[in-house]
Formats: C-alpha cells, structure tokens, sequence
C-alpha cells in the first residue's frame, strides 16, 4: 500500500511523458518541472530520446532504478512495462493516469487485476487507475491545473472522482485553503478512500500531520474500516469533513417493514457519519467552507461577536448563525462606552459592532481588542471588511492578520470584495490566512460543525443480555418472520419491557387469555404482516361477547394463523426497530409512533451498537422531542427508559446478527414505564 516512494520519492519516471502538454503524459511532466521536483526525473517514450529537457529513455531495459512510475499510456500497455519496472527496475509505486480498465469493460478489469497482482507481489503501491494523480509538498503529480498551495498543515483531501478533486481545489485556492496532501484514487484497484484513510491514522503524527481530513465519495465500500479509522483520527485531534455523493432506494424498496422502508444505503451513510463525527458536506462550496473553518481553532461556545464596516452583511451574518443556534450578544456597559469613543459618530457596540464604512485599521484594532478582553459573551469573532473601491485596505488586513495571530478567540474573516480588493486579499492570503468571501457560507459551516457530535459514544458502557437465550432462539429459527412466542423470548432476554400477551388458536384458549390478562382487551391477527391494512387489529374490547365476535372475524383474514390478545394500555405511542445493511452492520432507529413515524418519517439513525447516551441524543434530535418531555397540561414519558429500550434492541442485534428487520411499534411511554406493546422480527440467515 501506501510507502516512501509514493509519498517522497527520490527519482521518478514519467512513462508516456509527451512534448504535448495538452495530453496527460505531457501535463504531468511540465508539472513535475514546475513543482522544481528535487529528485531524478527520467521519461520513458519509445520514439524520443528528451522531452521537455528531461532525459528519455525509449527501452525499459536502460531505465535507471526508479522509486516512483506515472503512467500515461494505452492501457492495454500498462501491465507489461509495470512487470518489467517492478521486476527489474525496483519501482514500487505506481500512479496510473490511463483510463479504460475496469469503469469501461470486463477486458478492463481483467488489465486492472493484473497490475494489482504485479504490484502486491513486490509490497509496492498503485494509484488509480483512471485518475488525475497524487500531490504534496515533494512533487506535482497531476496532469492537472491548478496546483494548490502545498503545506504539510493544510488539508489532506482524499477523492473518488479526479475531476471532482479538481473542482474542489479550484473552489479552495481564492479562499486560501492548503492542501498537504491530495489522492485521487480512481477506480481504486488497490486501495480506496478507506485505505488511504486508514494509513494517515496508523502514521498520524500529532506535530508534523495535517488534522483536517476531507473526502469525496461515490460510494463507501468499507463502511468499518472507514468508521474505525475516521473515529481514531477524531479521537487524536483531528476533523474530517465528507462528500457522499449518489443514494439508492433498492434496499428500501425490498423491504417489509416500517424501518425497511425508511432505511436505505445513505441513511446507513448519514448514521456512520455521525457515529464516526465527520461532518456530512452536500457540495463542493460547504465542503471547501467547513474545511476552512476546521482550519481556524473551533469556539469554546456558540456566542459570535460581528465586527463589520457594512450593515447588509452583518444582518445576513446574524440571521445565519440565529438559525444555526448561534446568540449574538449585545454587549454594553463601560467597556462598551469606551470603545464608542473611539470610533466615528454614528458607529454602533450594541452587535454587531458596526464602525461605518470609513472605519479605519487604528478603529478595527481597537474592537478586536475589546472583543478578546472586554466582551467576555464572546466565544469568537466574525470581521466583515469588503472596499468600494475608494482607497487600499491593505493597513485593515494587516491588523486582521496580527490579531489572529495572538487572539485567544478564534476569528473569522469574511472579505467579501474579491474584486475591488483582489490585491489586498491576495496578500492577506498569502500569509497563509483563508478568507470567507460568503457570511451566510461560514455561518451554515460553523453550524455543522458545532452540532457535530465527534466520537463521543464508544462501546463501553452497553447493557448486558441473555445470550444464551438469544442465540437458542436464533439458532433453532429459518428465515422469514418469527412467531409472537419467539419475538416475546428475544424481548424478554434483551430485558426489554412489554405488555402481557397471549396467543390463542382456538375459541378456548382465547377465553382463557381474556380471563388472565383482563377487559379492556386490544386483539390482533397473527399471520399477515401488516395487520391494520387488512382490518386486523381491534381496540378497546370491553366484555366476553366482544371477544368472541372478534376472534371468529379476525380468524377468518386470510393468511391468519392465530389471534393476539393484549390489556388495552395507554401512553404516548412511539416506536423502535432496526434493519441490517450490508456491510454496515444494523441501522437503530427511534421515533414517534402512529402517524409521526408513518407519515411524517420523524426518526433518528444509529449504527449498532448505542450506548443509552447516545440514545438519549437520539432522542432529542426527533422534531417531536416536545412530546415526549409534556406540552400543555400533557405528561411526558420517563425518556430515560426510552433510551435503555433502544441500547437494548442494539445489544440484541450485535448478539444475533440474523436479524435482518425488527420492529417495535409501537412501544407505549408514560411518566414511569415504556413497555413494548407490539413487535415484530424477520430473521434473514446466510446472508
């Protein structure tokens, strides 16, 4: 996988290299001799003997001993001259620039295959194919434009799409965001997005490494190993911000149940994500924010002072952040009495902090230095410095730059004139300052990341069941829904609370559940799967006549193997269930019942396992959370309890995995109980 000579090689070979810097062997060559490359640089093209200065060798037989070998040639050729440099000429990384493997045709993936076998039987590397490249601070190998700035502190950006990679660069460096490293992994032969993520946790160095990771994915194809190795990396400092492009609605169309149906593949995505803390991007411009805002220190609380030379901006700035949670708050008293002295008439401190559009550099100072030691409702500070284009800016900037560098508050610059103040923020961003042209941008970016809860749920601190019990129920169950027995066996050795129930298929044995369990009665059919779309559940059955009417109507559904009886209970309905996606594990999920969870799709996603503090998270994030704590006169339900249902559920899924859907819907909650009321699971074996 990932080695020395793909990451700071000492000699390089450009195979394909062209005079022709429209074609990719060309463009990567100029940029190799732009980026002053500081090893050997050697091409290798059959009819040449130098292209662009460098020397060419036409027979892989007179090639020097090579780290490194870009390829930019047909791929049918690919493989043989990779055996010859692997075998005889000690390459042990390769970056495929060619397409036409496995994206276009079985024949493809069968050239594919065969690099990656010639590049495992030497512990090499491979790049690609069918990408633009690789790029650090040691050399430019893209063929593409343009070149970022490379800085071991910036960002590692780690691509499925090169053309993507590209996009997002060229959106990154107006802002001045860095970049220490960027993989455009391709069609990911030998190692994908996962992979290279999982080497820049194993050989993270907290004083050399970059601590903002970003990603571009098409499709997460080892959710484990991505969130294992993204949660190691958040656990040491870092942040990671992601791009999952492309859904799909083929599980959830198969699916059978209430929790089938509202998971799919990117809801799978959306709960890794979360349990792992990477912060989910929608597009190139929030993931090119976020990032520069994971490179500025993240406040300690959510109250923001604005400090701007012009009202429009502020208004949206602040409207932004009361949407995304922030306080803006109003600042006054001596402190603030002072600063209005010093600033022209007409000037605001109320915050925004508003010193006028002829507020000088010798003013902004001394609002920032306010902001830091007088304000202390300030957690950071937002500066709005744009020009009309009367007069440089270029003293504003500078005080920026200088009090960002010993403020204790983080600030953010938001220099919104990218044209009449091009020069002026070029020189800002080259010391190395990122600039947020967009308030509204940086206010949803601050948003996310703050809300973003980073690794705080483990493993540890899961409630225990019986798994004994578990798996000779498992064990002796075939695929498909298991009988009401079964499912109360499973309930009760998850330690999971539920109302007394029996089951009756004959007129007998349902006198004898009424006799136990007690009127007011709920009876429901046993056998279809969806019993209220076929009249099969009847509430509030008050005497023995009843009863006996509603078993014999209920008998005769079609598909109806028997009848459940139950006590009518009362409480606030809500619901919990869980579906296994593949190569994810299990998705929990809580919500509402009736018609919150049916209709209105309030639900919260997990991964399994969830402790009970993240159930309780879980749980607050329901649009409905109002419900379920009392409005009105009404009385909550004890959430607590909620909580260790949920965690339960997923303890029994890591114990039997077999369990493809689960339903508990619905789960009644009061103020001193949550009891299941009815459940349904669907065993799916060998799969």
């Amino acid at each position: 996988m990932i080695n020395r000579q793909l990451l700071d090689p000492k000699s390089i070979v450009v195979v394909g290299g062209s005079e022709d810097t429209a074609k990719p062997g060309g463009k990567v060559l100029k940029n190799l001799k732009d980026g002053n490359f500081e090893g050997e640089l050697y091409v290798l093209n059959p009819k040449a003997d130098e292209v662009q200065g460098v020397k060419s060798f036409r027979d892989p037989a007179d090639l020097p001993f090579c780290d490194l070998a870009i390829l930019a040639i047909a791929a049918r050729h690919c493989p043989p001259v990779m055996k010859t440099l692997a075998g005889e000429k000690g390459v042990r990384a390769f970056i495929v620039l060619s397409a036409g493997f496995s994206e276009e045709s079985e024949e493809g993936a069968k050239l594919e295959r065969q690099m990656v076998e010639i590049v495992n039987g030497v512990d090499g590397c491979l790049v690609g194919p069918n990408c633009i490249g690789f790029l650090n601070p040691n050399y430019n190998g893209v063929f593409t434009e343009p070149i970022p700035r490379l800085d071991p502190k910036g960002c590692d950006f780690i691509s499925g799409s090169g053309a993507t990679a590209v996009f997002i660069m060229e959106s990154g460096i107006p802002k001045g965001l860095s970049f220490a490293s960027v993989y455009s992994v391709g069609n990911s032969a030998q190692m994908g997005v996962e992979d290279v993520l999982k080497y820049l946790d194993e050989q993270y160095d907290p004083e050399k490494s970059s601590r903002v990771k970003l990603l571009y994915m098409e499709s997460v194809k080892k959710p484990q190993m991505l969130l294992k190795h993204a949660s190691s990396l958040i656990s040491k400092g870092c942040r990671i911000a992601a791009v999952k492009a492309g859904s799909s609605e083929a599980g959830s169309r198969a699916a059978s149940s209430h929790t089938g149906a509202m998971a799919s593949p990117d809801t799978a995505v959306d709960a890794l994500f979360r349990k792992a803390g990477i912060v989910r991007c929608e597009g190139r411009e929030e993931l090119v924010t976020v990032a520069s805002v994971m490179m500025h220190p993240i406040p300690r609380g959510k109250r923001m002072a604005i400090v701007t030379h012009a009202g429009g901006p502020a208004v949206m700035l602040t409207d932004a952040l009361s949407r995304e949670g922030f306080d803006i708050p109003p600042f006054d008293g001596p402190a603030a009495a002072e600063l209005l002295e010093k600033l022209f008439p007409g000037s605001s401190v109320a915050n925004p902090i508003d010193f006028l559009a002829t507020g000088t550099a010798e003013q902004l100072d001394a609002i920032l230095e306010a902001c830091e030691n007088e304000f202390h409702a300030a957690d950071a500070i937002a500066v709005i410095f744009g020009s009309p284009g009367l007069f440089p800016v270029n003293e504003v900037y500078d005080v920026l730059d200088r009090r960002m560098k010993t403020s204790k508050k983080p600030i953010y610059p938001v220099l919104p004139s990218v044209i009449n103040a091009r020069e002026e923020i070029g020189r800002f961003l080259a010391r190395g300052r990122i600039n947020f042209p967009d308030e509204v941008l940086l206010a949803h970016a601050l948003g996310k990341l703050m809300k973003q809860e980073t690794n705080r749920y483990s493993r540890t601190g899961l409630p225990q069941v019986d798994v004994e019990a578990v798996r000779d129920v498992i064990g002796k169950a075939g695929n498909g829904y298991l009988m009401p027995e079964k499912v109360q066996l499973l309930l009760d050795a998850a330690g999971i609370a539920r109302a007394p129930e029996r089951v009756a298929v004959s007129n007998r044995e349902m006198k004898e559940a009424c006799e136990a369990i007690g009127f007011p009665l709920v009876m429901k059919v046993v056998g279809p799967v969806h019993k209220s779309d076929v009249g099969g559940v009847e509430l509030n059955i008050n005497r023995l006549a009843e009863a006996e009417e509603t078993y014999n109507r209920l008998m005769g559904i079609p598909e109806a193997t028997g009848v459940l009886i139950q006590p009518m209970l009362k409480g606030i309905e809500l619901f919990a269930g869980a579906k296994r996606e593949e190569g994810f594990g299990h998705l929990v999920m809580c919500g509402l019942g009736g018609i919150f969870v049916e209709v209105l799709k309030d639900v919260q996603v997990a991964l399994s396992p969830v402790t009970e503090e993240e159930a309780a998270a879980m749980i607050g994030r329901l649009k409905g959370v109002a419900l379920l704590q009392g409005v009105r006169g009404r009385t909550g339900i004890d959430t607590e309890k909620f909580a260790a249902i949920i965690s339960r559920l997923s303890v029994l899924l890591e114990t039997a995995p077999e369990i493809y859907e689960m339903d508990i819907n619905p789960l009644l909650g009061s103020e001193d109980r949550v009891v299941a009321v009815d459940a349904r699971i669907r065993i799916e074996k060998g799969k």
